[in-house]
C-alpha cells in the first residue's frame, strides 16, 4: 500500500482518534490518505495552534497526541509547541512533511532542516530515508513519546517517500528497535527503604509534588502517603490538582507567586520529598539560599533531573506511581507517630493565620482580577477543565482556583508561552467533549492565537474564553513598576480613542457569543449564564488596570524574602 495509508493504519493501531494539523505541499499525500482513513482531523488556522491544541489534548487525557505540519514554515511554526512540550513533558508526535529527497540540501522551495532545528527540543526524531521504515518509525515515535518521561518527538517524511508503495499488511506486528532507550520504572528497593526511614525520622517534612506525578497517574498514591504520614503537601504549577485544594494538609503552591506558607515551609523543612519535580528557578528563587536546613529525597523517572539543581541525598529513579506504591507500606511498617509533627504543624498553622492569601477588594463595582478568578471558580462549581495563557492571570488562577483533580489545569509552565491557552482549550475540549472547558487568558495572550476561534466554530467546540482584561501586558508592566521605576515601555494595549480590538465584534465575526462584564455584584451569575450558553463564548471581564500579582519572590531573592 501507499506509505501514507500505512501511516493511517499505524495511527489507528496506536489508538489515535484525532489529529491536529494543517496541510501544505509537502504533506499533501498524507492529507489525501485522510479521505479514506476514518480518523478525525481538526483543521487549525496556524501550525502553532495545532501544536498547542495537541498539547491540550495530551495534558487533559494522558494520551499521546498527534500534530501534522508541512515542510519549511509549516514545520518551523511548530518549533514553539515542540519546545513547550519538551519543557512540560507532554507526549506529542509531530509528523512533518519534507521536500523531495532529490531537493534535500539544495535550499529547495520550503525546505527546512527541521530535525536540526528541533534537535535540542525533542526526546528523539526520525528522518525517513527509506519509505519501508515508516511504520516502524511511527510506532517507535509513539513508544518514545509516551513512555518514561513523556515528551515530543518528530518524524520528518520527504513527500516523494510518503507516496511510495511499501510492503505493509494491516495489523502486522512492527518490532521496535530502541536498544538505548530503557526507562526505569520500579525504583531501587534499598533506596526506597532508605527513603521510608528518612521520612519516618523527619520532624519538619514537606511533600513537594511536581508534574511527574501527573504523568505517572500517581495522585492516589500521593494522597495516601499524605494521609498515612500526616505530612504537609505542596504542588508545583504543573501538578495542581494532584492533591486537592483546599485540604487541611495543603500548603498552597510554592515558588515565585506561591503562598508564603508553602515557601516558608520549604525554607525551614528538615526533609523535602520531591515527587516528579525538578527544582526549577521559579520554585527555588536564589538556589544558594534554597531550603538550607533540608535533606532531599528526589524521586524522578528521568535520572538527568536528579541532583541537577539540588543535592539528592536519597535518589530514586523510577515511576512515581510504582515507587510510592512500594514506599507507603515500607513507611507504615515503621510505625512512625504523627505526634512528632505537632510542633511543625503548629508553626505552619501560624504562617497560615498570619499570611493568608488575601487582597484588598474595591469599594465600588469595579472588579479586581482576584475576585474574577474566584467568581469563575464559583460559577463553574470548581469542576471545569481550565486552561490558561501566561502572565498575571495564570498566577491568579493557580493561586485561587481550587483544583481538586489532576489534568484539570492545563497551562504552559516551563516555556511560558503566550498564545497557548485558546488552542490548548480546543484540544482539551476535543479530548473531553462532555466537560466544561474554560480558557482564562489576558488581552495580550489571546491575540497571539485568536485565529483559532475559527477552529472552535468549525469543529463545534463549546469552549468558554474569559479574558481578564486590564489593557496591559500585565506581568511585564508589573516588573516595570517594581524593578524599572515604573518606566512603562510598550505595555499599554489600549488605544485611547478606539477599542482595538472590539472583543464583541471579534466574537461576532467568528460566530461566537460575546459578553462584556464590568460589575462585580453580578459577576458570578453573569459567568454562570455565559458558561451555560451553547457554543463557544468569549467573555470580556474588565478588571482594575494596575493590580499586581502577590505574594512574590523577587528575581534572585530567597524564598523567605517574599514581598506583597
Amino acid at each position: 500500500m501507499r506509505a501514507v495509508d500505512a501511516i493511517m493504519e499505524c495511527l489507528k493501531a496506536e489508538g489515535v482518534e484525532v489529529v491536529f494539523g494543517y496541510p501544505g505541499g509537502a504533506n499533501l499525500p498524507t492529507y489525501d490518505a485522510f479521505v479514506d482513513a476514518g480518523i478525525r482531523h481538526v483543521l487549525v488556522r496556524h501550525e502553532a495552534g495545532g501544536g498547542h491544541a495537541a498539547e491540550g489534548y495530551a495534558k487533559s487525557t494522558g494520551k499521546v497526541a498527534v500534530c501534522l505540519g508541512t515542510s519549511g514554515p509549516g514545520a518551523t511554526n511548530l518549533v514553539t509547541p515542540i519546545m513547550d512540550a519538551m519543557m512540560d513533558s507532554v507526549p506529542v508526535v509531530f509528523i512533518t512533511g519534507q521536500v523531495r529527497t532529490d531537493l534535500l540540501g539544495t535550499d529547495g522551495f520550503q525546505e527546512a532542516d527541521i530535525l536540526g532545528i528541533t534537535m535540542p527540543a525533542v526526546k528523539h526524531s526520525w528522518m525517513i530515508t527509506d519509505p519501508a521504515d515508516i511504520p516502524q518509525a511511527i510506532h517507535e515515535a509513539f513508544h518514545v513519546a509516551g513512555s518514561g518521561r513523556p515528551g515530543p518527538v518528530v518524524v520528518d517524511i520527504p513527500t516523494d517517500l510518503s507516496k511510495a508503495d511499501i510492503p505493509y499488511e494491516i495489523g502486522q506486528e512492527v518490532p521496535l528497535d530502541l536498544p538505548g532507550y530503557q526507562p526505569k520504572f520500579e525504583g531501587n528497593a534499598k533506596q526506597i527503604r532508605q527513603a521510608a526511614r528518612a521520612l519516618a525520622a523527619a520532624k519538619r517534612p514537606v511533600l513537594y509534588v511536581g508534574g511527574g506525578a501527573v504523568a505517572a497517574g500517581a495522585q492516589d498514591e500521593v494522597r495516601e502517603l499524605a494521609h498515612v504520614s500526616g505530612f504537609p503537601v505542596t504542588c508545583t504549577l504543573m501538578a495542581l490538582g494532584v492533591y486537592p485544594a483546599p485540604d487541611p494538609q495543603w500548603l498552597g503552591m510554592p515558588g515565585m507567586h506561591g503562598t508564603r506558607t508553602a515557601n516558608y515551609s520549604m525554607d525551614e523543612a528538615d526533609l523535602i520529598f520531591s515527587i516528579g519535580a525538578r527544582f526549577d528557578d521559579r520554585i527555588t528563587g536564589n538556589l544558594a539560599e534554597f531550603a538550607p536546613n533540608a535533606k532531599f529525597i528526589h524521586l524522578d523517572i528521568d535520572p538527568a533531573e536528579i541532583g541537577k539543581n539540588v543535592p539528592a541525598h536519597i535518589p530514586i529513579v523510577g515511576d512515581a506511581k510504582q515507587v510510592l506504591g512500594k514506599l507507603i507500606p515500607e513507611y507504615e511498617s515503621l510505625g512512625a507517630e504523627k505526634a512528632r509533627l505537632d510542633d511543625w504543624w503548629e508553626k505552619i498553622h501560624g504562617w497560615q493565620a498570619k499570611y493568608p492569601l488575601t487582597y484588598e477588594d474595591t469599594k465600588d463595582s469595579e472588579i479586581k482580577p482576584q475576585f474574577a478568578i474566584k467568581a469563575i471558580w464559583e460559577a463553574s462549581g470548581g469542576d471545569a477543565i481550565v486552561t490558561s495563557d501566561v502572565g498575571q492571570h495564570q498566577m491568579w488562577t493557580a493561586q485561587r482556583y481550587d483544583f481538586k483533580e489532576p489534568r484539570t489545569w492545563i497551562n504552559s509552565g516551563g516555556l511560558g508561552t503566550m498564545g497557548f491557552g485558546l488552542p490548548a482549550a480546543l484540544g482539551a475540549q476535543v479530548g473531553n467533549p462532555d466537560s466544561l472547558v474554560i480558557c482564562v487568558t489576558g488581552d495580550g495572550s489571546i491575540q497571539m492565537n485568536s485565529q483559532e476561534m475559527a477552529t472552535a466554530t468549525q469543529e463545534g467546540l463549546p469552549v468558554k474564553v474569559v479574558i481578564i482584561n486590564n489593557g496591559y501586558l500585565g506581568m511585564v508592566r508589573q516588573w516595570q513598576e517594581l524593578f524599572w521605576e515604573k518606566r512603562y515601555s510598550h505595555v499599554d494595549l489600549r488605544d485611547p480613542d478606539n477599542e482595538v480590538p472590539n472583543w464583541m465584534k471579534l466574537a461576532d465575526a467568528y460566530g461566537w457569543t460575546g459578553v462584556r462584564l464590568e460589575k462585580k455584584e453580578t459577576l458570578v451569575d453573569d459567568l454562570r449564564a455565559a458558561f451555560a450558553t451553547p457554543g463557544p463564548v468569549l467573555v470580556d471581564v474588565r478588571v482594575v488596570r494596575e493590580e499586581n500579582t502577590y505574594p512574590m519572590i523577587a528575581p534572585g531573592a530567597a524564598a523567605r524574602d517574599m514581598v506583597g
